[in-house]
């Protein structure tokens, strides 16, 4: 089993989609391993958007992320990083396919509602950047034999 960093992001919160959003997660069949609202800091977000810290839209990228608590969540299953990702659709939300997440919630590229990882290494990376090992939680779903035919996983 995979697992997958998910950020709902200040736009979500805001906009009152947590409920909604993880609601769809769950729904699909992803198991929710761990889940906590924070205030992220200025320090948190140089490191996980250092890979654009030379861009000019940097600042403003930490300004949005900064302006509500975000709900960190992880999220586990089957390949859960590409299956997420195709369940938030493209980053642009006015471009994202309804039935995305930001197809049916966003109109921007960015304030896009949400965060998913976009690899499963950069996910493990991601996930101990939110959470703390105790923080993540392994339990088997009443559901399991449903979700998933015995040689899937």
């Amino acid at each position: 089993m995979e697992k997958t960093l998910v950020i709902l992001k200040p736009s979500a919160v805001q906009r009152a989609l947590v409920g909604e959003v993880t609601a769809r997660f769950e729904r699909k069949g992803l198991r929710l391993c761990g889940m906590k609202m924070m205030q992220l800091t200025n320090e948190i977000l140089n490191r996980h958007y250092s890979h654009l810290a030379t861009k000019p839209f940097f600042q403003r990228i930490k300004d949005s992320m900064m302006a509500a608590p975000v709900v960190c969540c992880c999220y586990e299953g089957v390949d859960a990083v590409e299956t997420v990702r195709a369940m938030t659709g493209s980053t642009n939300g006015r471009k994202a396919a309804p039935g995305t997440i930001r197809g049916d919630f966003g109109m921007s590229f960015q304030e896009n509602i949400i965060h998913t990882s976009d690899s499963p290494e950069n996910a493990v990376v991601e996930i101990y950047r939110f959470f703390k090992p105790e923080e993540i939680f392994d339990y088997k779903l009443a559901n399991f034999q449903f979700l998933y035919a015995n040689d899937e996983y």
